[in-house]
Order: C-alpha cells, then sequence, then structure tokens
C-alpha cells in the first residue's frame, strides 16, 4: 500500500518528478568525480535533498504543486543545519559497519595470498562472503536509523539525534511490514535497473514518496 500510494503522488506530477530525478542524478555524479570529498559531500547532501522531496510530497498530499526548486527545498535554513547533520550521523554509522567488514576480508586476503594455494583462495572467499553478511547485518539498522530522518527533521522539527532514534524505532515497531515492504522494493529495483536503468526515472519517485506515505501511515501526521 505503501509503494501503491507513493505510485500515487509521482502520477500527480510525473514531470517533475523525473526532472527532480535527472538533476539530482547529474548533481551526483558531478560529486563522483570529486575524489574523497565528493562522497562525503554526497553523504551530507543526501538528507538535504530527500528533505526537500519530502516537503514536495507533503505539498503533493495537501492538493498543492509539486515545483522543481522542491529538490533545494531542504537547504532552507530552517532546516540545512539539522539534515546536514543527519548526514555526518550516516558517514558516521558507515564507518562503524566497514571496520569489522574491512578487518574480514582483509584477513581473509591475507591469509589467501600468504597459502597461495586452493585453500587459502577459498579461505579468502569464505572471509568475503562473511564480511558480506556482516555487513548486511549491521547495514539494517543503519537504515532504520536513517529512514524516516530527514522527514522527521523537516515535517516535526526534530533534531538529528532524537529524528534518528525515533526512525528506528519506528522501523522496529513495524518490522513485519517493512521487511515485505523492502523485498517488494528490491525486486522493482532489478526490473527497473534493466532498461538502462530507465525504470528508476519512475521507482526512484515513488521510493520517495511511499517514505512520505509510509512516515504518515506510523506517525500519524502531516
Amino acid at each position: 500500500a505503501w509503494i501503491a500510494d507513493g505510485f500515487g503522488l509521482f502520477k500527480k506530477a510525473p514531470g517533475i518528478w523525473i526532472a527532480q530525478v535527472v538533476i539530482l542524478f547529474v548533481i551526483l555524479i558531478v560529486l563522483a568525480f570529486i575524489p574523497l570529498l565528493g562522497a562525503v559531500a554526497t553523504f551530507l547532501l543526501m538528507p538535504v535533498f530527500i528533505g526537500g522531496l519530502i516537503l514536495g510530497c507533503r505539498a503533493l498530499q495537501g492538493g498543492g504543486e509539486l515545483e522543481l526548486g522542491h529538490l533545494f527545498a531542504g537547504f532552507d535554513k530552517a532546516h540545512l543545519g539539522n539534515l546536514i547533520l543527519l548526514g555526518a550521523l550516516a558517514i558516521g554509522g558507515w564507518i562503524v559497519v566497514m571496520l569489522p567488514v574491512i578487518a574480514i576480508a582483509g584477513a581473509g586476503a591475507v591469509f589467501g595470498l600468504m597459502r597461495g594455494d586452493a585453500a587459502g583462495v577459498a579461505a579468502m572467499g569464505g572471509s568475503f562472503m562473511l564480511a558480506g553478511l556482516v555487513a548486511l547485518a549491521l547495514s539494517i539498522p543503519i537504515y532504520m536509523a536513517l529512514w524516516f530522518a530527514p522527514a522527521l527533521v523537516v515535517l516535526r522539527g526534530y533534531a538529528p539525534v532524537a529524528a534518528v532514534k525515533e526512525s528506528f524505532f519506528g522501523c522496529l515497531k513495524n518490522v513485519v511490514p517493512f521487511l515485505i515492504y523492502g523485498i517488494v522494493l528490491l525486486v522493482l529495483g532489478i526490473v527497473a535497473a534493466t532498461p538502462l536503468g530507465l525504470g528508476w526515472l519512475v521507482l526512484g519517485p515513488v521510493a520517495i514518496a511511499s517514505i512520505y506515505v509510509a512516515y504518515r501511515d506510523i506517525y500519524g501526521d502531516a
């Protein structure tokens, strides 16, 4: 229902949604060409862009119009600082995730190279698989903590740490529907990526709008 209602919001202004996705994609591509600082800027700015799009969803839901400027609405003085701090918290969270992953994968790689035989290579492959499983397990709480955080900042005025906590517990209390929601988005993501990734011109906006719809469903306000 969250995804279907998100598609309903997309249908209200498909041209603007697609234009926003294209502009955001171009911005992210430009940032990707800047070594290190570009990656940091991406993490810091993504909550800002998402917060602006959430404000656009609220406008659509209230009978207003989605505007191209909503993509940058999170850059206003009232929200910018807290949204950037959310990005900083995200960086910290992903560093925590990557440290054990690097430790596991690195140890396996060294072991495999030292052995130089089939057993060593197998051990290396096993360590990478283990690292992947650890990364998956640790990333789920990060996604839960960040999923509703931009919406809580721009719609309720939460401080970053409070928004992260509220988002985590909001997801935790609805873990079963979120599991189904995640699986459906994963399948749709695979389908959307098939025709040269063009499906993401639709799925990207629908996913953002579904966050807003789920937020309204769970937290019960605008």
